[in-house]
């Protein structure tokens, strides 16, 4: 099941504000969408889920093939999936309205590959490692085998869906097992990025195809953007789907009272720490300051909430895309 669109952002003023509008034009394909947030403290997200005028579960009109929400409690994951589309589902509704935790994932399905089931609905878990991806692998049957042949037998059976995005997570799993115990805490950013990196090029070595250049290059369109966390870290990557991170705000409502208010709350930080980072398909409405990523690009923090930005040339004013206050 998919849809053929072309997507291109529109700009409208809001409280003074530009703020660009996902608007789509019939030829590119639209795909799923992925919500993550990791803080110092433990916050609610029913605002980006539920009640900014470009929540979740509006943008689920446009990606209704089933919705996933995994956050952790205790240093546990706790997943609720369902194959209804969320606008519609008073379980999204509630989740979203009791879910209160450091570390959230989030996503919206539009299926290609794989039928509606709550097996093939994202994020997917493994222990505490939850993934959730925006993309496809064009022509996945094809590849199929010769992807499950690279994942590692002790990951392989626990592969119950038919989607490609549960192959590239336990493939992802097995090249993370190579570099560290993926049961360890503490696990070191960078390790993972290498794991990421590993899994990608085995990918592109497979099908011949290339995530990271402009689909006019090739006639399959081929997206690997994801996102992972094991509740300590976060890791997202730009694999040729839209993606979008933020760290602080234009003004934090909470400045007078949260105890954990800092510099970094309003700006860039330099210290190299953050109090929160953010990541979206696309630009959420509200004080969030958001930076744009490119193909490539990974973004991403440490059990520590250091910081580890894009390694692209841009610097975050470059970046900056859309800020809409008071929507």
């Amino acid at each position: 099941m998919q849809s053929a669109v072309i997507g291109f952002m529109q700009s409208e003023r809001v409280g003074g504000v530009r703020r660009r509008r996902r608007q789509y034009r019939p030829t590119e394909l639209i795909m799923c969408r992925l919500f993550g947030f990791r803080s110092v403290i433990t916050s609610q997200v029913h605002r980006s889920l539920v009640s900014a005028d470009n929540a979740l579960m509006l943008q689920s009109e446009e990606h209704p093939d089933g919705w996933g929400v995994a956050y952790y409690v205790d240093g546990f994951p706790h997943v609720v999936k369902s194959v209804a589309t969320a606008v519609s589902d008073s379980l999204f509704r509630r989740v979203s309205g009791i879910v209160s935790s450091e570390t959230v994932v989030a996503h919206l399905r539009r299926a290609t590959v794989g039928k509606l089931s709550i097996i093939n609905s994202h994020p997917f878990q493994y222990g505490n490692w939850i993934f959730g991806h925006n993309g496809q692998i064009p022509n996945f049957s094809k590849y199929r085998d010769a992807l499950m042949e690279q994942v590692s037998p002790v990951y392989r059976r626990f592969i119950l869906g038919d989607t490609d995005s549960e192959v590239l997570f336990y493939l992802l799993i097995s090249n993370m097992a190579k570099y560290f115990d993926v049961h360890r805490k503490g696990t070191e950013l960078e390790e993972v990025v290498a794991a990421v990196q590993t899994t990608v090029d085995e990918v592109r070595e497979v099908t011949g195809l290339d995530c990271y250049c402009k689909k006019e290059a090739q006639e399959e369109e081929f997206y690997l953007t994801f996102l992972l966390t094991n509740g300590h870290m976060m890791l997202a990557h730009h694999g040729g789907k839209e993606l979008y991170y933020s760290t602080y705000k234009t003004q934090c409502p909470e400045r007078g009272s949260c105890p954990s208010f800092s510099q970094a709350c309003e700006a860039t930080t330099q210290s190299g720490f953050v109090n929160h980072f953010i990541v979206s398909s696309e630009p959420l409405h509200g004080e969030n300051v958001w930076l744009e990523m490119e193909p490539g690009e990974l973004a991403g923090v440490d059990w520590r909430m250091r910081l580890r930005p894009p390694e692209g040339e841009r610097d975050d004013a470059d970046r900056r895309v859309a800020v809409a206050q008071g929507a």
